[in-house]
């Protein structure tokens, strides 16, 4: 009963965290846009950079992009919090049941975990160069994001056992 909980309990908080990132991007939307523009833009990184090519200065496509990061943010909270409270109704449940009972909280997590690695790790880090830029630079903590989101992931998937 307590590995089922405990499971329980980590997507909630998996759920929490993509709340309030998602809550902090929407009430500070400047601020935090910000971050965005600049990552597309990449006026910050390295002056030599040769990878300059790829920046994006077309606003519009800074407020669609930092959108659907929210969107991607959202989502993932939505479903961790519904998947997090069906485990906790299905944990007195049989083995099968609480597996099937996982479904969305799976879901939620790899949305969160492809959200931070793809998003903000591979587009912007690699692809956008962010890494170059010392004021904006969120691929250290992406990294922390995605890698304690698939530690959960992980640990969710863990078959279980009947209680006994």
């Amino acid at each position: 009963m307590i590995t089922r909980l405990s499971k329980a309990s980590m997507v909630l908080a998996i759920a929490l965290f993509a709340s309030l990132v998602a809550f902090g991007n929407i009430t500070d939307y400047g601020s935090n846009f910000a971050f965005v523009k600049h990552v597309f833009m990449m006026d910050t990184i390295f002056p030599d950079a040769t990878i300059k090519y790829r920046a994006i200065e077309t606003p519009w496509i800074h407020h669609a992009g930092y959108i659907f990061i929210i969107a991607l943010e959202t989502v993932t909270a939505a479903l961790c919090w519904i998947g997090g409270f069906r485990l906790l109704a299905a944990r007195s449940l049989p083995a099968p049941a609480f597996q099937t009972a996982k479904t969305l909280a799976i879901a939620g997590l790899t949305l969160g975990f492809l959200t931070w690695q793809v998003s903000f790790m591979s587009v912007g880090g690699e692809w956008f160069g962010m890494w170059m830029s010392e004021t904006w630079n969120g691929v250290p903590d992406a990294f922390r994001f995605f890698i304690t989101i698939l530690g959960v992931l992980i640990y969710v998937v863990m078959p279980d056992t009947d209680l006994n």
